[in-house]
């Protein structure tokens, strides 16, 4: 039973993995004192890819599939260590596995506003976040610039390096684009196929493949953000005088009610306060009124300056009247 044990511990006859959780991207064989027997099985799971490193250089790359281990099958691994094709004996090699599942829900964000030059707003600074998806594309260039020779090699090892990769690539594209802050919040999808467009050679040079990013928010500091709103609300309103003009309408009854004391100088000034309310509302909805009638005959002029308003009608009336014309309403 020992002897047998010893065997066992000493040639390796069937080589797999599997993952025992989410987020590992390589992973080294446990090969100490132990050799590969001539003629083993490898077993490469969907998901996954096998390389064989013989003194620091990869030699295989095994794609998934269950695998004889000879001459035939590593081809490279042989001209290396010089075997004949009558190789029998059990060779020592390190086996790394390799996840290329994607990995999804990678986040992504500017820690600190990015300042760029926007067209219409001057020089900005720009806050934005998403996620982005990978996979581990070509074992050969990950292991000789990534993971090397650790026995395990996890997502979270490369997170930093590859999010400030993308930030730095994601300011590049906002300075070239030279589009403005407007177009590019309202066309993200866009925005973040440009991204993934200067992305894709730094992540196939450390073997890596991106699949997917997304940028889904895009947005200005607060203070900035707040002009803006203001912009788009006059965009809103249309024309400006002609809302100057309802907004002084709608004070004047609560300023004409406020002016002197009284019953009498209240009704008074509410009076007026209607009526000039009615007057300027009726010259922004209505056309210009005729002029008026020439005064009957025998009535005393009414002078620009010697003018005042009914308390009954709001209507102008001579200031020293005693009853308005209009209405015949008894004055103070």
């Amino acid at each position: 039973m020992a002897l047998r044990d010893f065997i066992k511990k000493q040639f390796i006859d069937v080589i797999h993995w599997v993952e025992p959780e989410d987020g590992i991207l390589a992973w080294r064989y446990p090969m100490r004192d132990m050799e590969i027997q001539n003629g083993a099985k490898l077993t490469v799971r969907e998901s996954q890819m096998a390389a064989f490193v013989n003194e620091g250089q990869v030699a295989d790359v095994f794609a998934p599939g269950l695998h004889t281990l000879n001459t035939h099958t590593l081809p490279l691994l042989t001209n290396i260590m010089n075997w004949d094709k009558l190789f029998q004996s059990p060779f020592k090699s390190d086996v790394y596995f390799f996840s290329t599942r994607l990995q999804v829900n990678q986040r992504w964000g500017t820690a600190t506003p990015v300042t760029v030059r926007d067209r219409d707003f001057g020089a900005v600074r720009l806050r934005a976040y998403g996620i982005y998806s990978y996979r581990v594309g070509d074992p050969r260039s990950f292991h000789a610039k990534v993971s090397g020779t650790r026995d395990i090699y996890h997502v979270a090892d490369l997170e930093g390096q590859l999010r400030n990769t993308i930030v730095g690539r994601m300011a590049d594209t906002f300075a070239e684009s030279q589009i403005p802050f407007l177009d590019m919040a309202a066309n993200q999808v866009e925005l973040g196929q440009k991204i993934a467009a200067y992305l894709n050679p730094v992540f196939t040079d450390l073997g890596l493949m991106l699949d997917s990013f997304v940028v889904e928010n895009l947005s200005l500091p607060e203070e900035l953000q707040k002009r803006l709103d203001e912009r788009i609300g006059m965009t809103m309103l249309g024309d400006m005088g002609k809302y100057t003009q309802f907004q002084v309408a709608q004070s004047m009854p609560i300023a004409a009610a406020n002016e002197g004391g009284g019953m009498a100088g209240v009704g008074a000034g509410l009076g007026a306060g209607l009526a000039m309310a009615q007057t300027m509302m009726s010259a922004i909805q209505q056309p210009a009124a005729p002029a008026p009638a020439p005064a009957p005959a025998g009535a005393a002029p009414v002078a620009g300056g010697d003018t005042k308003f009914c308390i009954e009608c709001g209507k102008p009336m001579p200031a020293r009247a005693k009853f308005c014309p209009g209405c015949g309403g008894a004055q103070q």
